[in-house]
């Protein structure tokens, strides 16, 4: 073939990009990787579904399509919105340029971002000249937040070195100091010239100490806290504490990590200390109280002569013996406990009142102040103890407690709540009867009174700082003849006399106050309770007659002769004198129904519980209710037993009652049934005890009444509302 021909072939092989264009839009699905194409213009001509799903849209190809780039917004990294003409695509088709490893935020149209790495090669024709574009990218958001989160905490860990505010160098394996931080060079006055490059020795004062520290962190040991001395610029000298430990690298010290803290101001202060000990031993001997110096396990090593005067010893005694040799044998055990733990660091001193015996067997009563003297590494050196004789306060302090202790106990013994405060008004102690009475458990501190809330006799608000015990706080005055209702925290409230005293020292000043609150509630229920039953007595005479008149009136009009009235008559009258008996038992207070139907039912009808039969839930009814209770059951039974089922002995009687919550109040309803007797029929006329029980019922009490004579037996139903 000539070369004219291959000439004719190559002319005729199509370009990079008219191949790519030519193999259409299934090919692209095979590269791994987002990926699009476009024209001389940056029309999109192709793309994958990758870069579809990259961008979250569908992009439109050919002109009047996308031009550029697929995606919905571009950024630059900084957040700078991204023109389409400005996008890498643009760059590299107007520029002819490659872009390599270029990073762009692309946004989709559901708001959400992402860091892409753009690649793009413009593809040419033979002649060179530019037929379009192929753009290459990569969602690299994780990356790139991986490698942010990297530069951050390399700054982290760059400004936690430089601006600490403790001391930091770094130190070679052979003692060059490679590295120092703001701090160190601030505590030392040198620059990072006059430091940094040079051997740590050249600072330390102590060559036995820094020869130390190398030999320790080379052997792979720790320090913490370890002391030396470091010679600043300046000259003068700093006391500082290192913590280090080494970094090695195939087993060989690489380089040391140093903390270096200042500790000048506290060595100052430990000097001055020891200074001032030794002041206060030109002191010791002129002192008059009890001093003396103690080793590690108690033994005496200095004492004075206060000391040997209180505890009537000699100096050559006492320092043959230990602290513990004089205390009594009560208080050896705590004192040797306590100063064990003050020895070993646990306590700095210590305070503690104890018990000693002198040579004649006399017992005294010494506070101890017990404190520690340590060595510049804080060893143990020798305890002072300081020692004063507190005999006779303890003497005095034993009686007034013992006063105390049988005053509080009288005060508790007391039946009445008593309480008292100091003079502010604020409460110092109060007994348990006090608590009783007020319902809850006063605070120490309260004002004025133990009790919740207070009310005056007529049951107006009474304020606790008006209050008797405040009154006569206030006018130093003891206060008499005064009444007072406290209200417990449960609503429930009691009447009571308060007697508020002032209480005075013995220059007459006013120090506090003392108060007895006698609880009055029987009293007052015993003066309510005779005034109720005189006003109940003299309305129920009045009613007692009205109703005796009436009785007299009706039996009169319905006898048969004067004998039968007289007879019918002393019947009802025995009835209402039974229910009266009832009342007066219980003081004409409420009544048990059960005991009030078994004793009107009980002497009509004898005690057959087989026959008659009494059930219903426990209530207490008032006089009211019980006197129309009374009267009706016994005309009932008064009936039953002439024509009714307990007229033979084979009938029963059964009279049962229960209870209905209603919004006004309970509704009581009863049934009286009897069976088992005469056959029933109802009476020609309307009798006298039909209407006794109807007035009753209806009448007096407000309820309903039904009667009925039903062959069988007859049965009554009344009902009526309780406590409406």
């Amino acid at each position: 073939m000539s070369n004219v021909e291959e000439l004719s072939r190559e002319a005729l092989a199509p370009s990079e990009y008219e191949s790519l264009v030519s193999i259409g839009a299934n090919a692209l699905e095979a590269i791994p990787g987002a990926v699009y194409l476009c024209d001389r213009h940056g029309w999109l001509v192709r793309y994958n579904s990758e870069a579809a799903e990259l961008w979250g849209r569908t992009p439109v190809l050919g002109e009047s399509g996308d031009r550029f780039c697929g995606s919905h917004r571009l950024f630059l990294t900084d957040g700078t919105p991204l023109a389409p003409e400005d996008c890498p695509m643009a760059v590299a088709l107007n520029e002819g340029s490659v872009t390599r490893n270029q990073e762009v935020i692309i946004q989709r149209p559901d708001g959400s971002r992402f860091v892409a790495l753009v690649n793009i090669r413009v593809l040419r024709d033979r002649r060179g000249v530019i037929q379009g574009a192929i753009n290459c990218f990569q969602d690299i958001s994780t990356h790139h937040a991986v490698a942010e989160q990297l530069r951050r905490k390399s700054a982290d860990l760059e400004d936690f070195f430089e601006n600490s505010a403790v001391g930091l160098h770094i130190v070679s394996g052979d003692g060059i100091i490679l590295r120092a931080n703001k701090a160190e060079l601030a505590l030392l006055g040198y620059s990072e010239e006059e430091y940094i490059g040079h051997h740590i020795t050249e600072f330390h004062v102590d060559a036995p100490v820094i020869g130390d520290i190398l030999h320790k962190l080379g052997s792979g040991d720790c320090l913490q806290d370890y002391p030396a001395r470091l010679r600043a610029k300046d000259g003068s000298i700093k006391y500082v504490t290192i913590t280090s430990n080494g970094r090695f690298e195939e087993g060989k010290l690489f380089n040391t990590r140093c903390f270096t803290i200042d500790v000048t101001c506290m060595h100052a202060a430990e000097a001055a200390r020891q200074e001032s000990d030794e002041r206060l031993a030109a002191t010791y001997e002129a002192a008059t109280i009890g001093i003396a110096e103690a080793d590690v396990d108690g033994h005496l090593l200095r004492v004075n002569d206060a000391l040997c005067s209180m505890l009537g010893r000699s100096r050559e005694e006492l320092l043959a013996m230990t602290f513990l040799d004089y205390t009594h044998h009560d208080c050896a055990g705590e004192d040797a406990a306590l100063y064990a733990r003050q020895v070993a660091g646990e306590l700095d001193s210590y305070v503690f009142r104890k018990r000693a015996v002198k040579p004649d067997g006399e017992i005294l009563y010494l506070d101890v102040h017990s404190s520690s003297v340590r060595d510049a590494a804080g060893g143990f050196r020798y305890g002072v103890r300081v020692l004063q004789d507190v005999t006779a306060t303890q003497r005095m302090e034993q009686k007034i407690r013992e006063s105390e202790r049988h005053m509080r106990n009288l005060l508790e013994a007391l039946p009445a709540a008593v309480y008292t405060t100091d003079a502010q008004g604020c409460i110092t102690f109060y007994n348990r009867a006090a608590v009783e009475l007020s319902g809850r458990t006063p605070q120490l501190g309260d004002l004025w009174c133990v009790t919740w809330k207070l009310f005056n006799t007529d049951e107006t608000p009474l304020p606790h700082d008006q209050c008797p015990m405040a009154v006569a706080l206030k006018e130093n005055r003891p206060i008499r003849g005064v009444e007072a209702i406290a209200q417990r925290p449960d609503g429930s409230r009691v009447p009571f006399t308060p007697y508020p005293t002032p209480l005075h020292d013995a220059e007459g000043n006013l120090v506090g106050a003392i108060n007895m609150l006698v609880d009055i509630t029987e009293r007052k229920q015993a003066e309510n309770r005779q005034k109720t039953l005189i006003d109940e007595l003299n309305h129920r005479v009045k009613n007692t007659l009205a109703t005796v008149q009436s009785l007299a009136v009706q039996t009169a009009r319905d006898a048969v002769d004067a004998k039968d009235g007289y007879r019918r008559f002393e019947a009802r009258l025995l009835a209402l004198s039974r229910a009266h008996d009832l009342l007066t038992r219980r003081h004409w207070g409420n009544t048990p129904l059960d005991s009030l139907a078994q004793e009107v039912l009980k002497p009509v009808f004898g005690s057959d519980p087989d026959r008659v039969v009494v059930e219903g839930p426990s209530i207490d009814v008032g006089t009211r209710v019980a006197l129309n209770l009374t009267m009706t059951l016994n005309e009932l039974a008064i009936n039953a037993l002439k024509y009714g089922a307990m007229s033979v002995e084979t009938g029963s009687l059964s009279v049962k009652w229960d209870l209905q919550l209603q919004p006004h109040g309970t509704l009581f309803t009863l049934d009286w049934r009897e069976s088992g007797g005469p056959v029933v029929s109802r009476p020609e006329r309307e009798g006298l005890g039909s209407r006794l029980m109807k007035r009753c019922i209806e009448r007096d009490l407000g309820g309903a009444f039904d009667l009925t004579f039903a062959p069988q037996g007859v049965s009554c139903r009344l009902s009526f509302l309780i406590g409406a």
